[in-house]
């Protein structure tokens, strides 16, 4: 496996514990729906959240969150229409990016954006 899908494998297993550690209850991890995926659906309070988590080695070149494009925000927005209408009933949505950047000494760094809108 190419060493960036490594990266991404770690960094969504890292993202989807400290989710739970901050409250989060995870629904779903990689859902998929044609060729669109969510990396994370979860519920904290009265909110169902969309996540998208990005993850890079630390690197003085931008941070993880920068690679979160408006093509691929618009593609997790469609992913999500097509999960709202398989699972209905929820009344308030959000869209959320976790940032994820991996120091030499292997620990990470979580940023996270709440309600993200590109």
């Amino acid at each position: 496996m190419a060493e960036h899908n490594e990266l991404g494998k770690e960094g969504e297993a890292r993202a989807a514990g400290w989710l739970r550690e901050h409250g989060y209850t995870l629904l779903h991890q990689n859902w998929r729906h044609s060729y669109h995926e969510i990396d994370i659906v979860a519920t904290k309070g009265k909110f169902l959240h969309f996540v998208e988590v990005k993850t890079r080695n630390a690197s003085p070149f931008g941070h993880p969150e920068d690679s979160v494009t408006k093509k691929k925000f618009k593609a997790l927005q469609k992913a999500a229409d097509e999960y709202l209408y398989r699972h209905p009933g929820h009344k308030w949505i959000q869209y959320d990016i976790l940032s994820i950047t991996l120091n030499r000494n292997g620990e990470a760094e979580f940023f996270l954006i709440e309600d993200v809108f590109l």
